[in-house]
């Protein structure tokens, strides 16, 4: 409720400081948005106490809210996968050893006279 309470007080703020800018001479559309301004910077020194107040109300829902929140579809395929990457990855005690960690990473060998894209026996070919 002090959400509430604080948006209420800005807000008439906002019609204060708007209906003063009106009466004093402003009296075109630049009366509400000079009212919006002066009404920030008043809100920002004279509500101060019920900003944080209104705050830590927002916090405390959020945080009470965080624990019952339902699981979407998202989540459901989060869990998915990262329960196939767990069951995939190698464990502590069967870590790859260098040959294995290296055999990953070597690119695959071809037979000599396989053909690759781009390559100078191609080139040669197509003349």
């Amino acid at each position: 409720m002090p959400a509430v309470i604080y948006t209420v007080l800005r807000l008439a703020l906002f019609a204060v400081a708007t209906t003063a800018l009106w009466f004093i001479g402003m009296r075109s559309w630049l009366a509400p948005i000079g009212g919006m301004f002066v009404a920030w910077a008043l809100s920002y020194v004279l509500l101060a106490r019920q900003g944080r107040a209104a705050a830590a109300w927002v916090e405390q829902r959020s945080a009470a809210r965080a624990g019952t929140r339902r699981r979407t579809a998202a989540d459901e395929d989060a869990s998915y996968e990262d329960a196939i990457v767990d069951a995939a990855a190698p464990h502590d005690d069967q870590a790859p050893t260098d040959e294995q960690a290296a055999d990953e990473h070597a690119p695959a060998e071809r037979a000599p006279d396989e053909q690759v894209a781009g390559s100078a026996r191609d080139d040669e070919t197509r003349a």
